[in-house]
């Protein structure tokens, strides 16, 4: 089954999203992040955390930077895609620096791709606070999937 997506780069999809021609990935809307950015080989996700990520030591979830992390770092990937290809996350590694807190504003995630193969690409990402503090990092490996 074709949906006409299939016939656009990875790059011009992800420009859809920005534009809001396409609708963001659902995982994006549960949590309320939204791509602000993304250009050949990066993407960029915000997200403003709130009570309802938190978990019980009174932080919000470690959870969510990593889901911000996979995201940026996935979708910079996603804009290195030829038309019909796909990718799926192989290995994640989060390095936490601090924690999040509800009210502290928006974090911005970017994820930056640092080798783009054949069959594999990796990426690495940072999270930075509203004041521009690093509050994670991370690197992803990414399988190329060709479309059939």
């Amino acid at each position: 089954m074709t949906t006409g997506l299939d016939t656009l780069s990875g790059l011009e999809q992800m420009q859809l999203i920005v534009t809001g021609e396409l609708p963001p990935p659902a995982i994006a809307t549960l949590l309320g992040m939204t791509v602000v950015d993304v250009a050949e080989g990066s993407a960029t996700f915000e997200l403003t955390p709130d009570e309802r990520m938190m978990n019980p030591i009174g932080s919000v979830h470690g959870g969510i930077a990593a889901t911000l992390l996979d995201s940026c770092m996935g979708c910079a990937v996603h804009t290195t895609l030829a038309p019909g290809q796909a990718y799926t996350t192989a290995q994640l590694n989060v390095h936490y620096l601090r924690a999040m807190q509800p009210g502290t504003g928006p974090v911005r995630a970017t994820g930056t791709v640092m080798h783009r193969g054949r069959t594999q690409s990796t990426a690495e990402g940072r999270l930075y606070d509203a004041r521009g503090k690093l509050i994670a990092h991370g690197t992803t490996t990414c399988l190329i999937l060709s479309g059939s």
